[in-house]
């Protein structure tokens, strides 16, 4: 059984930083491509970061401004999410995905979390 256990979330001032990780178990972990995904209240789904966990390839969409990174720990089955110089629009469920296409942060996705919220204040 595939789980994937989003934790770091919480609330933030602007300008703060806040590290999001993701946990995965019951997967080839290695071999796939795992994702940050994010949706606002009253918005769609949005992809902000997606990485290959073999080859380290990266991707992200141009409206993560170089605010956001993806990484990940094999050892660990995990990865995370540095998003910094938080701004209050940031305010959202974060979720982690997995096994997906790794064409840039689209899906579809395969396996998803549960969320964790990050509350951005002014």
């Amino acid at each position: 059984q595939v789980q994937l256990v989003e934790s770091g979330g919480g609330s933030v001032q602007a300008g703060g930083s806040v590290r999001l990780s993701c946990v995965a178990s019951g997967i080839t972990y290695s071999s796939v491509c795992m994702a940050w995904f994010r949706q606002a209240p009253g918005k769609g789904r949005e992809g902000i970061a997606a990485c290959h966990l073999s080859s380290g390839n990266t991707y992200y969409p141009a409206s993560a401004e170089g605010r956001f990174t993806i990484s990940q720990d094999n050892a660990k089955n995990t990865i995370y999410l540095q998003m910094n110089s938080l701004k209050p629009e940031d305010t959202a469920m974060y979720y982690c995905a997995a096994d997906g296409p790794c064409l840039g942060v689209e899906g579809p996705y395969k396996y998803w979390g549960q969320g964790t919220q990050v509350t951005v204040s002014s």
